[in-house]
């Protein structure tokens, strides 16, 4: 062999030793212990409507969106309950009176809010078909391909010794929470003193913040009906996740997720959508619609910031898709409202015994969903017309500041967080709410 050939040799061996190294850094760099989140703070976000693409698909304004049924345009019936010239979901409008700082330092001493289904003097129940949409989660190689890794101390420091060695495919399936989550007090009736029969636990906290309106009108409820809708998938290039394996070896305990590419991976980046995203799927295939409140439901799926996994957890976030209308529906807006809600297993925030020291220990299987829930009710819309449910700007105690009805964030701070509910044997643990007079200070 010459010089040449001996050098390309050393050469060709030097970059497959790189590679190697960097492959084994990668691997090390996006496998975390499933003790990781313990500790870390669960919160929740806010993400505008449409997510990251909205821009491109020009979403209406105030301008664009009349408000005012007298004034709506014949394309744009009046629709008893719902904003005029929009297609979505049923909603009824009020006000509260409280001296206060609107977001362009003016000030206001009226603040519209719209919530959904009908008021209570309607006296009667609005049922919103609540589809739920299971979505897998998989893990690919930077090229694409899909990942495999074999168990190690390293990539699962907690295995037990029989699962190391084992190759395992990086793929985290939502099919053991679906069932659980569907039996939750979101759906299923639990007694409640706000309401004279059993119902659901947002329909309770509606009926509460109303006091004696609840009592007087006994058949006003806003009530969810759920549907298992088809599964679907979203895949994630090496880079933008991290995960955590179970003791067996099994995949995932958790799985982390950059937010910005969560949002974009969800939210469909065409008008009308495509196929190309999880949203976008849903709507054309029909399992989302423009009166539904959906659900996507993740298997213990959070999502970090700026890059950095330490920098989690949200836990769920609600928003609502928008698409052009069109002949079929008089050319009104279609807005598809929606929430991901993660399943919180036990223990991974920490202890599963939820003592009371400790509040960030009841942060488990339905709070994200019962969270987002809440706030779909009391700000379906987010205030994106810069007039319903815009508030005097509160502070939590974790130092987030708002000027939204997010009945959720603006408490969930709070010590005991959670309220938790017995269905049959099981145990859930939904999240307090603020209600109304919260806002009303």
């Amino acid at each position: 062999m010459n010089k040449t050939a001996r050098l390309f040799l050393l050469v060709m061996l030097l970059s497959l030793t790189a590679f190697a190294q960097n492959a084994q850094i990668a691997a090390k760099s996006d496998a975390l212990p499933n003790t990781f989140l313990t500790g870390k703070h669960a919160r929740f976000s806010r993400v505008a409507p449409g997510g990251q693409h909205a821009a491109k698909k020009n979403m209406p304004n105030a301008a664009s969106v009349s408000l005012n049924a007298a004034t709506t345009a014949t394309s744009c019936p009046p629709q008893s309950f719902k904003l005029p010239c929009v297609d979505t979901i049923i909603n009824n409008n009020n006000f509260f009176k409280e001296q206060g700082v609107y977001f362009d330092g003016t000030s206001r001493s009226i603040w519209q809010f719209s919530l959904v289904g009908k008021p209570p003097a309607s006296n009667t129940s609005t049922v919103f078909n609540a589809p739920v949409i299971p979505v897998t989660i998989n893990m690919l190689n930077a090229d694409g391909t899909p990942r495999s890794i074999v168990t190690n101390s390293t990539n699962c420091p907690n295995c037990v010794p029989s699962a190391l060695g084992k190759t395992v495919r990086l793929i985290s399936r939502p099919q053991a929470f679906v069932q659980p989550f569907l039996n939750s007090p979101v759906f299923k009736p639990s007694t409640f003193r706000s309401s004279p029969v059993p119902t659901q636990i947002t329909d309770a906290e509606m009926r509460a913040q109303v006091g004696a309106r609840a009592t007087e009108h006994p058949q006003w409820h806003t009530l969810l009906a759920p549907s298992l809708k088809k599964g679907q998938t979203m895949a994630l290039i090496e880079g933008t996740y991290f995960f955590a394996l179970n003791n067996d070896g099994s995949c995932c305990a958790f799985v982390l997720v950059d937010s910005n590419v969560f949002a974009n991976e969800l939210f469909p980046p065409t008008a009308p959508p495509d196929n190309s995203t999880v949203i976008g799927q849903a709507e054309v295939s029909g399992s989302m619609k423009t009166q539904d409140i959906s659900t996507l439901l993740f298997p213990n799926t959070y999502l970090y910031d700026n890059g950095n996994p330490n920098d989690c957890c949200v836990l769920g976030f609600h928003s609502f898709d928008f698409e052009p209308g069109d002949a079929g529906n008089g050319n009104r807006t279609r807005f598809y409202v929606m929430n991901y809600s993660s399943w919180i297993s036990p223990g991974l925030f920490a202890d599963p015994n939820c003592a009371t020291k400790d509040p960030e220990n009841c942060f488990q299987d339905v709070t994200a969903h019962s969270h987002e829930i809440a706030e779909i009710f009391h700000d379906p819309f987010l205030g994106h017309h810069g007039l319903h449910n815009i508030t005097p700007f509160w502070l939590n105690p974790s130092g987030q500041c708002q000027d939204l009805m997010e009945v959720g964030d603006v408490i969930h701070y709070l010590p005991n967080p959670t309220f938790p509910v017995s269905i049959g044997s099981v145990k859930y643990h939904p999240q307090i709410e603020a209600l109304l007079p919260c806002f009303d200070f």
